[in-house]
């Protein structure tokens, strides 16, 4: 084999290796767990100048349109608050307390970024939609069939994640956001 053929095999097992790689990292875990508070993880540097490429890369593949944890903060969920994967097949409830923020939503979605079809139109809850007790505590229902009171429909899919986005967060939220009362994701029953 001549030198020059080698020279083209590795330079060409290099690219392809190198492509390979790069997009394992793009597509891995988005929210890189740098703080994680219960099933909740979250990036604070994504939206900032302080991101670096891969995290910008994978801002990108994801469409979360991040914004800076002073505008806005994600918490993403791909388990319950016992640490099982989120399954579309079952019964959660969602509950929380009071957000120091000044508006918040849960949005469901399945695989990188995608919103899931449902009969029901419905993807997201947004943050004045729960009912609340006196103290400000409010839930609702992620489930696969229709649930009396807020639901949030799954669409019967092997697995989904939560974001829950804080806008304006002050507080702890901002401050401290992996030790902010955040809420629960209890899993209820499963088909």
């Amino acid at each position: 084999m001549k030198r020059w053929q080698r020279y083209g095999i590795c330079i060409a097992l290099g690219l392809v290796g190198g492509a390979g790689y790069a997009i394992s990292q793009v597509r891995g875990d988005y929210t890189a767990k740098q703080i994680s508070n219960g099933p909740w993880n979250a990036n604070t540097i994504q939206g900032t100048e302080k991101a670096t490429a891969l995290i910008r890369a994978k801002v990108a593949l994801h469409g979360i349109m991040a914004l800076p944890a002073k505008e806005a903060m994600y918490y993403i969920a791909k388990t319950d608050s016992d640490g099982a994967p989120l399954n579309g097949k079952c019964n959660y409830t969602v509950r929380g307390g009071p957000l120091d923020a000044r508006w918040w939503s849960v949005t469901l979605y399945h695989g990188e970024g995608w919103l899931v079809k449902n009969e029901a139109n419905r993807w997201s809850v947004p943050g004045n939609k729960p009912v609340r007790d006196s103290d400000g505590n409010w839930s609702f229902t992620v489930s696969p069939k229709i649930a009396n009171g807020v639901w949030l429909p799954t669409g019967g899919i092997d697995g989904f994640d939560l974001t829950l986005r804080l806008y304006h967060a002050k507080g702890n939220l901002l401050t401290d956001p992996a030790n902010a009362t955040l809420p629960t994701i209890k899993k209820e029953s499963c088909a």
